[in-house]
Formats: structure tokens, C-alpha cells, sequence
């Protein structure tokens, strides 16, 4: 499967106070446009609302390298998520039978590969962007 390209460049920078500044506005933006949760829509699951509370929830609970790292691709993920039509690889964990996971691959314009994780609770039909990640 070929990761879907986005034309967003990555956010600047190596140290976590150099991303997080354009990373929290980024978020701020699209916490505007709605009056509780903030949610962005998604192409793949016909402009369904991804919810984006629990990322930055997870992010809080890494250590500062990661968040560095994932903050990083933020931009790409949002467009990867609003964009991108091409199917996930689908995970079911057997120890949470109630809840499916979907992984999209991207590919930022540096050339870095990324993965954008989203969790679906089976029995609401909720969907919450959970993790991005680079990978080689």
C-alpha cells in the first residue's frame, strides 16, 4: 500500500519548545470551530467527526523526546485524516474486543513516512485520533 503524500510540511524545529508554541495554536484553531469537543472531519470514513481530546491526553503521558517527535507531524496527520481516501490497516486487540484501530500511513513533503492512529469504540461508532507517529 502506498502512504498517502501530504503537501503540509512538518513543523519546525528539534527542541519541544520550539513545536509545541505553533502545535497548541494548530489545535486552538480547530477548538474554534466547534463549542465542546473538537473534532476534525475525516475522508476515509465519509466526513465522519475524529475527535482530537485524547491525543493530546496520550501525548501528556510520553516522555519530552516523544512529544517532540509526534507534535512534529501534527500538521500532515490533520491534512492525512481530512484528505485521505485510501483504506487503513485495521487492528483488533483481543483483550479489547470493543474498540478497532486504524493506522494510515503518510508520507510527509521531507520524505518521512508517518503513521496517524484512530481508535473506534465498536458500539458508539465514535472515532478519536490516538497517536502519529514517524517510522522508518
Amino acid at each position: 500500500m502506498e502512504p498517502y503524500r501530504v503537501k503540509t510540511p512538518p513543523l519546525a524545529g528539534t527542541r519541544y519548545a520550539d513545536i509545541t508554541p505553533p502545535a497548541r495554536r494548530l489545535l486552538k484553531n480547530i477548538q474554534r470551530r466547534t463549542k465542546r469537543r473538537p473534532y476534525i472531519r475525516s475522508a476515509f470514513f465519509k466526513k465522519e467527526k475524529v475527535f482530537i481530546v485524547y491525543f493530546w491526553d496520550h501525548l501528556l503521558q510520553l516522555p519530552r523526546y516523544q512529544r517532540t517527535r509526534r507534535l512534529k507531524y501534527l500538521p500532515c496527520a490533520i491534512e492525512l485524516i481530512q484528505k485521505s481516501r485510501q483504506a487503513p490497516k485495521r487492528y483488533l486487540k483481543r483483550d479489547q474486543p470493543q474498540e478497532v484501530f486504524y493506522r494510515f500511513s503518510g508520507r510527509a513533503p521531507n520524505g518521512v513516512a508517518f503513521a496517524v492512529q484512530v481508535k473506534e469504540r465498536r458500539k458508539t461508532g465514535r472515532k478519536e485520533l490516538m497517536s502519529v507517529f514517524p517510522y522508518i
